[in-house]
């Protein structure tokens, strides 16, 4: 059987940032009624590829196709008139308007030279019940989930002439039921023939959804596969140009090493009234506490009550041995504990600012506004810091914004660790990035630990809690049902813990 004509292709494509090619002769094609997947490690091109053919990027060389016509994009809005729409992880949409109003933003249809509310609220109510979504078209769009704020988005797209939709990470913040949802609209659009990119780091979610994968690495193509024929093993050699027997494991000291030592932080009782209800915690100094559980049960409402940023309504934490009533991260600062929080891009990242001005910023604020750093001795702090961490490009003045989402990681956890601290906790710390740049982050964590800082290690994904921790608290329904030693732990005895109900434990 002949192949179908691509709906789309990129042939021999480079994009220059000043001397540098971000993809170097790249080709790349989407079929109609195929989602495909575009993976790499950070920095290997994807998301330039991806601006390229959505009218972001202009490109140096290549060519771009649709229906075997060149096109030339030279703006998103552009590419919407081509029938090619994104959907982004964070949703570019209104919250403070209605569902409706947000599918026809721009578009509206008017009677009178008025926008005509009632036939846009029918409209839209056709358009979500064409891709069987019971959502009320007058409704807020604030007052959804984010799962139900990106089908929005979709909904948007197909209310177009939507011909090639890329959505980039749209499930790096939905539960499992969520997915499932979205995977349905998916399959939904892919009978329709519309050509899907999609984003993800996943490799499940990849292997379940997707038809084909292309692989970049250095912002080179390295190949396109039927995903069906590709073992994920094997993936992950491509994406990372090396075995991944080569990446280093956690060593961990036998669990009775610690018994009788006491804990660097110890929490009892602690409840916030916002998500955590009497959770006892213990951190030792050099190890990595693992917490784990599903969206919603309470992981990162146990960071914040931990880290000050939300106040305690009971319970008492003692750091050092000493009773401790800090109020806000800064005074947890004061006791050796840093916060890096899961929301990197509005609670972490300055993204406008340099990668220099990110790392010395927590340092500069500790120092306050009399005592400023010299120059010289700011970029002697930020460079040793981008040395050890590998940070790249190793460039200080380049905005942070500009990194891979890796790299960003890695600013963050650098402005973290210049005010050294004695407990770090990372919540989400790989959420959003490539395989390669998870393992160094992981690897990073068990430096850290093996060198007696205190971690507390917070993440969706089972098997990287459990390769990273000593120790793994697991939570449900906002308390820590146990704890227990990483080691003697797999991902379905964690998964039996997260899903056995009240019930089951009064019964026994």
């Amino acid at each position: 059987m002949d192949q179908p004509q691509p709906l789309l292709e990129l042939t021999d494509a480079t994009v220059y940032f000043g001397a540098d090619a971000a993809i170097d002769h790249v080709s790349f094609r989407m079929f109609p009624g195929e989602v495909h997947s575009l993976m790499g490690e950070n920095g290997a091109g994807k998301s330039t590829l991806i601006k390229a053919i959505t009218g972001v990027n202009r490109l140096d060389t290549g060519v771009l196709r649709l229906d075997g016509e060149e096109v030339h994009l030279h703006s998103p809005v552009d590419a919407l008139h081509a029938g090619i729409s994104t959907v982004y992880q964070e949703i570019e949409l209104l919250p403070n308007v209605s569902v409706a109003e947000n599918i026809f933003l721009g578009r509206e249809p008017r009677r009178l030279g008025l926008i005509d509310a009632k036939r846009m609220r029918a409209h839209a109510h056709e358009v979500l019940a064409d891709l069987g979504l019971e959502i009320d078209p007058g409704s807020l769009l604030g007052s959804h989930s984010v799962a139900v704020q990106q089908l929005v988005a979709i909904a948007r797209a197909i209310s177009t002439d939507l011909r090639v939709l890329v959505l980039d990470e749209p499930t790096s913040s939905l539960d499992v039921d969520e997915v499932a949802e979205l995977f349905r609209v998916i399959r939904e659009l892919k009978q329709r023939g519309v050509a899907i990119l999609f984003v993800s780091h996943f490799l499940d979610q990849v292997y379940e959804i997707c038809d084909r994968v292309t692989v970049l690495r250095d912002g080179k193509f390295v190949g396109e596969y039927l995903t069906r024929e590709l073992l994920r093993i094997d993936l992950v050699h491509k994406m990372l140009g090396h075995k991944e027997t080569e990446l280093k494991s956690r060593t961990r000291a036998p669990a009775s090493d610690v018994e009788g030592d006491e804990p660097f932080l110890t929490a009892r009782g602690v409840s916030t009234g916002r998500g955590i209800h009497a959770a006892d915690v213990d951190v030792f100094e050099g190890r990595v506490l693992g917490v784990a559980g599903l969206l919603g049960s309470g992981r990162t409402e146990l960071a914040r009550a931990i880290t000050g940023v939300d106040h305690l309504h009971t319970g008492v934490i003692v750091v050092a041995g000493e009773n401790q009533a800090y109020t806000s991260p800064r005074k947890a600062l004061t006791q050796g504990i840093a916060y890096s929080s899961e929301n990197r891009r509005t609670e972490g990242i300055v993204a406008e600012l340099s990668v220099l001005e990110n790392i010395v910023l927590a340092v500069q604020a500790d120092r306050g506004i009399w005592h400023r750093m010299r120059p010289a001795r700011q970029r002697e702090l930020a460079n040793s810091w981008v040395e050890a961490l590998g940070i790249r490009p190793a460039d200080l003045d380049r905005p942070a914004g500009t990194l891979s989402g890796g790299n960003q990681q890695k600013v963050l956890l650098a402005r973290l660790l210049a005010l050294a601290p004695r407990l770090l906790v990372l919540d989400e710390p790989t959420r959003g990035i490539d395989i390669g740049a998870k393992v160094e982050i992981q690897n990073l964590v068990s430096e850290l630990a093996d060198n007696g800082l205190s971690v507390i290690f917070i993440s969706a994904e089972l098997e990287e809690v459990l390769r990273v921790s000593d120790r793994v608290a697991v939570l449900r329904d906002g308390r820590i049902v146990d704890t227990v030693p990483a080691g003697e732990a797999t991902v379905d005895s964690v998964l039996a813990m997260v899903a056995r109900s009240s019930q089951d434990e009064d019964d026994e």
